[in-house]
């Protein structure tokens, strides 16, 4: 964080490993020069209103994106591809990370990190930007679409006329014909894409802090749903390995302090320290990274989801870890104010996600059924596979 108070960014989202990790690049120390340079002294009741308000928002996608993984996940064993979150498409149903996609995650979003970094030295940042505005343009559109998907399924009278439609695209002819996109959709995922596709004009035209919010919320909530870690091992990893990464570019480089004063997108979530006085018009803000809340989230998700395979109808190590969540994020804020200086937010939040779950699970005696949990993904089911045939 720096003088300016902002939360820092930490490390990126796994299934968009080039995005996201450069995103929360971003948000360490992302504003402080634009602060420097307005000489804004935030007033205590700014400082407290923007900073809980991020701490409300961060805590939105974690927990409606982890009860959503859950759906997510039983739809995935049942084979199902129609559900109440509006998932049809194999491109919408949930990505499983393994052990080796852990291990090799902070390698790859330091590499990314890094080129970013060359690559605002080289090229111009205003056309790098309007690249990234149009991109970002594209995924929050969608992004917010399927968020507000289950939400309009609720919305609509049961008499409103949905017509189901289907987007195909193949190459080829006759056996050899293969899909290239198959994408079906129904009117309410139409009505949801304009309203999102409205956001996403203003985002561009404007960049409002709202609009910026809300793409940033859809981006969390998406992460938490769709990324699947498969076991607790493999989180632990992940989240170690980012812990480093995290520390390392944070304090040991000013890598991310540069792409961070450079890159613009709806990769953070922020919120005005001036509203107060400026209203919806103001302009210094405090802000999270999207990774802040990603990388933790799809963690805590697991241990709902782990709560749920128990059968015990009691949530303890999804609610012990959203409880450490609050903590290690408080924790961040008060160490930044005390030290005056950017605090990398992984440095607090892995271990007090990973720590609080695992000495709960150690006095309960379930830790060994903890760590034997196991979710299928497809790099298991072909490892199966190739056993059964060997077996035979």
């Amino acid at each position: 964080m720096s003088e300016a108070e902002q939360i820092p960014a930490s490390a990126s989202e796994a299934a968009a490993s080039a995005v996201l990790d450069a995103l929360n690049a971003t948000d360490s120390n992302g504003t402080e020069a634009l602060n420097a340079t307005a000489k804004f002294v935030a007033t205590p009741e700014g400082t407290a209103l923007a900073y809980g308000s991020l701490v409300f928002m961060a805590l939105l996608p974690i927990f409606f994106g982890a009860l959503r993984s859950v759906t997510c996940s039983k739809s995935k064993e049942l084979g199902e591809n129609d559900y109440d979150s509006g998932f049809r498409n194999a491109a919408d149903m949930p990505e499983t990370i393994t052990s080796r996609d852990a291990a090799r995650f902070p390698i790859i979003a330091s590499c990314t990190l890094f080129g970013l970094y060359l690559f605002f030295k080289v090229f111009s940042q205003e056309y790098i930007n309007l690249l990234l505005s149009v991109y970002f343009f594209v995924l929050g559109v969608l992004a917010l679409s399927h968020t507000m998907s289950p939400l309009m399924s609720r919305v609509f009278p049961a008499s409103f006329p949905n017509k189901q439609y289907q987007l195909l695209f193949t190459q080829g002819s006759g056996e050899s014909k293969e899909e290239i996109v198959n994408y079906e959709f129904d009117t309410k995922n139409l009505v949801c894409l304009l309203i999102s596709s409205v956001v996403g004009v203003w985002y561009l035209l404007k960049k409002h802090w709202i609009a910026n919010n809300l793409f940033g919320l859809a981006f969390a909530l998406n992460g938490v749903e769709l990324l699947h870690l498969n076991n607790v091992s493999t989180g632990c990893i992940l989240l170690g390995g980012l812990f480093i990464y995290d520390v390392f570019w944070v304090f040991g480089t000013n890598v991310m302090v540069t792409v961070a004063k450079s890159f613009e997108a709806p990769i953070k979530l922020v919120f005005p320290q001036d509203l107060l006085e400026k209203g919806l018009e103001a302009s210094n803000f405090a802000m999270l990274g999207l990774g802040d809340i990603v990388i933790p989230g799809i963690f805590i998700a697991l241990l709902l989801r782990f709560d749920v395979s128990l059968n015990k109808n009691s949530r303890t190590y999804f609610y012990s870890s959203f409880l450490a969540y609050i903590f290690g994020l408080g924790l961040t804020i008060f160490v930044m104010h005390t030290f005056k200086h950017a605090q990398p937010a992984l440095l607090y939040l892995v271990p007090a996600c990973v720590g609080f779950p695992v000495i709960i699970a150690l006095f309960k005696g379930e830790l060994t059924e903890m760590f034997r949990y196991e979710e299928s993904s497809e790099e298991t089911k072909e490892e199966a596979t190739e056993s059964e045939k060997k077996d035979q």
